[in-house]
């Protein structure tokens, strides 16, 4: 498949005002494409826009409303003529619990913004996509192919993405329009450090992996790889690259590793101490 000059191309960014979705945004802006900022605050969108190169724009819209996305593609083709890239990457996390303990308003919440907010993008520019012969990257996660405990609703809509994405990547072939799957690991954002740094029984949990594994990049670092899997049309763009090992070997590793945890003393107190937040707060973090 030929590659994708992002220059002169219109891209649209959910959950581009601040962490990967930012870092993305600056790193296409950079190679001259038009951004189109999406947010749920409408201040953080255009200001996000407004330290762009280029003729950005910011929009206030909730990716969990397919209409206000429709609404955004119409508003973004009447400005700017059309609709070349989108990376569909708004997302939430909810503190860490077992399916068991975890109240359903946001187990249901982070699925609807994770999974169905990423359709709702998908569709809504879906047509312009396909008559421009453009692209789509939709923001999946590492935790499509780890365990999710502790995550469940994270883990289950991320691998919905990826089945979405892959899908895509067939459908959009005799448009000559083609979709990433972007996974990524730990990048140093506000979703990291609520939802990891600053939870003492996830940062332990997170202490189960391998030390290979749970090196940082930058929302920049983040945002610069998607922008080269975008110019290179890639099936899957994973940051850091290291988990890409894990992913082309998950059929073998993932029992073993499922096994582990299931045996693993230190790691059956910390699924306890998870199992112990039934009725508690449980914030979400985006």
């Amino acid at each position: 498949m030929a590659s994708f000059d992002v220059a002169g191309k219109v891209a649209i960014v959910t959950g581009g005002a601040r962490g990967i979705g930012f870092g993305t945004a600056t790193a296409l802006a950079k190679r001259g494409a038009t951004l189109v900022i999406v947010d749920l605050d409408a201040d953080a969108a255009r200001n996000a826009a407004a330290q762009l190169p280029g003729p950005s724009l910011g929009f206030a819209a909730d990716v969990t409303d397919r209409g206000a996305m429709q609404r955004v593609v119409a508003d973004v083709v009447a400005q700017r003529g059309g609709v070349d890239l989108v990376i569909a990457n708004a997302g939430v996390a909810s503190r860490a619990a077992t399916v068991l303990a975890m109240n359903g308003e946001a187990f249901d919440r982070v699925l609807t913004v994770d999974l169905m907010g990423v359709y709702n993008t998908v569709i809504a520019a879906l047509p312009q996509i396909a008559a421009r012969s453009g692209h789509i990257v939709v923001t999946s996660s590492v935790y499509a192919f780890v365990n999710g405990v502790g995550t469940a609703p994270y883990a289950m809509a991320k691998a919905g993405v990826e089945q979405l994405g892959r899908a895509l990547r067939v459908e959009l072939v005799p448009h000559g329009a083609s979709a990433s799957v972007a996974y990524f690991g730990f990048i140093e954002t506000e979703m990291v450090r609520l939802g990891i740094d600053e939870d003492p029984l996830a940062d332990r949990f997170k202490e189960i992996l391998p030390r290979p594994l749970r090196k940082r990049l930058t929302p920049a670092q983040a945002g610069e790889a998607v922008a080269r899997g975008i110019a290179k049309r890639a099936p899957r763009i994973i940051a850091p690259r290291r988990w890409a090992a894990f992913s082309a070997l998950r059929g073998i590793v993932n029992p073993l590793l499922d096994n582990y945890m299931v045996k693993d003393a230190s790691v059956q107190e910390i699924v306890r101490g998870f199992d112990g937040r039934g009725g508690e707060e449980q914030p979400l973090t985006a």
